[in-house]
């Protein structure tokens, strides 16, 4: 997270978001290089594990991971 001021404008950016629901790990925001979804596959994780909630719902079934 970068948290802070910018002059007298309040800065609050979240690079990475992500938390887990029916024991599956939800990205909900994802802004860096490697992804966490490629950290989470190379650890072992499924595919069917993780829900790419940045993505619009109709546009999952094209990604390969779980729809929700």
């Amino acid at each position: 997270m970068r948290i802070g001021w910018q002059g007298a404008k309040r800065v609050y950016h979240c690079f990475r978001h992500a938390s887990i629901r029916n024991n599956k790990i939800w990205i909900d925001q994802e802004f860096t290089e490697p992804s966490l979804a490629v950290l989470l596959l190379e650890q072992g994780i499924p595919k069917e594990d993780i829900v790419l909630v940045f993505q619009a719902p109709f546009k999952r079934e094209l990604t390969g991971f779980a729809t929700g």
